[in-house]
């Protein structure tokens, strides 16, 4: 193999978040089929980068010699920590280095390492060296017994924090509460759900196509996954030396949402959604955001037509309310409902046609609606109200469908 072949970046997988089966390609020098693949996800990491990569590989070429592959894998880090990381892997044979320009989040970086790792068993420890490497032997040596997944935690025997505030240490147990009565069956499995440094075999999450928020991939790991057998680890968390936290009130807002989320696609209105061919979560969500454009079409509708406010006529007040109201809608439905396609056509072309896409579908269910309306009124139900219901209930649908597949579809691709 050329020098330069050695020292090239690994390419970013594509497409959905699903670990592939063990490659045919995943062996060593020796011909065997390697055991770990470490993934480091980092982003501004320059002055710890080369010592996590000499800790590790210290490490495991005494436990594991030649039978691991070290993934850093970068959000193409301002201080150019994959940079750094490209120039060690002469050193270490070992390392792999991935520069992510297109994608951001540090469980999305986990999980591309993942799918394109070489390894029986998938890992994940911090870049910081917040996560004491040490401790790696002993989860390995946990797999190696019978274990699908082996977890580093707090909360058990050698484990704990080195010097949490009383704030930070509250919303840690708060966040950990929280998700056991939102999913108890998931976060009851382990003592430290909210853990970052763990290992799980390939063939347990092979296959399944992982959707996290935030950073707590583990979550992930535990409700998708086929997991047997847990053993965990104590260990202690550390402080960080070199760079700066990167924990936010944004990840606990997004450790929120991932839990609601994974409840949803993991109950039985998830399988339901899955041997249906409907997604459930986005129609909810979709809901929602109709829910707010009808209190803003019912306030507007009100402030233009009342004889009290700017008594307007009512057809000229409800078009315009109306298409307030679809504007709000298509906004929210843009930002969340759709933001996973809409973060691949970020354009304002391509936002553009979307608009107008979302407004002709609109147009078309409110004529659904009256038609329903009518038709369940005059020959099955004379109930004006319930047969309103009905009528809003088919057109949502139908405006949800005919979006999914036409408004927020991936057209343009680089």
């Amino acid at each position: 193999m050329s020098n330069s072949q050695l020292l090239s970046l690994l390419p970013v997988p594509t497409g959905s978040l699903q670990i592939p089966e063990l490659p045919i390609t995943s062996v060593n020098a020796s011909g065997q089929s390697i055991l770990l693949s470490l993934v480091i996800p980092t982003y501004k990491e320059r002055d710890n980068i080369e010592n996590v990569v000499s800790i590790l590989s210290q490490l495991l070429d005494e436990a594991i010699p030649e039978n691991y592959e070290l993934i850093v894998v970068d959000d193409d880090s301002p201080d150019r920590t994959w940079e750094v990381a490209q120039s060690l892997m002469s050193e270490y044979p070992q390392l792999r280095v991935m520069r992510r320009q297109d994608e951001r989040g540090l469980s999305s970086a986990v999980i591309r390492g993942w799918q394109a790792a070489k390894g029986r068993v998938l890992g994940v420890i911090d870049g910081d060296l917040q996560h004491p490497p040490e401790v790696l032997t002993q989860l390995v040596a946990s797999i190696e017994q019978g274990a699908d997944l082996a977890v580093a935690s707090r909360h058990v025997e050698g484990g704990g924090v080195s010097s949490w505030s009383a704030v930070r240490r509250f919303l840690s147990r708060g966040a950990q509460l929280l998700g056991l009565m939102i999913l108890p069956g998931v976060l009851g499995r382990v003592t430290d759900p909210m853990s970052g440094y763990f290992m799980v075999r390939r063939q347990a999450i092979a296959g399944e196509t992982l959707n996290p928020v935030g950073y707590k991939i583990l979550l992930e790991v535990i409700g998708r996954g086929s997991v047997d057998e847990i053993a965990e680890v104590g260990y202690v968390f550390r402080e960080r030396k070199e760079g700066e936290s990167k924990v936010t009130w944004k990840q606990y807002v997004d450790y929120i949402h991932h839990l609601f989320r994974l409840r949803v696609s993991t109950g039985r209105l998830g399988r339901f959604s899955q041997k249906a061919g409907f997604p459930i979560g986005r129609f909810l969500r979709f809901g929602l955001v109709g829910l707010s454009g009808v209190f803003i079409d019912m306030t507007l509708l009100y402030l233009l037509s009342d004889p009290t406010t700017l008594a307007w006529p009512l057809t000229r007040s409800k078009i315009i309310a109306s298409e307030i109201a679809i504007f709000n809608n298509f906004l929210w439905n843009d930002a969340w409902t759709f933001a996973d396609v809409t973060t691949k056509q970020q354009g304002w072309r391509q936002r553009l046609k979307r608009f107008l896409k979302f407004n002709i579908v609109c147009l078309a269910g409110l004529v659904l609606n009256v038609l329903v309306l009518n038709l369940v009124f005059n020959f099955l139900i004379p109930n004006r109200y319930v047969a309103n219901l009905i009528a809003i209930a088919v057109a949502t649908i139908w405006n949800f469908w005919v979006n999914l597949k036409l408004s927020w579809r991936v057209t343009d691709v680089k």
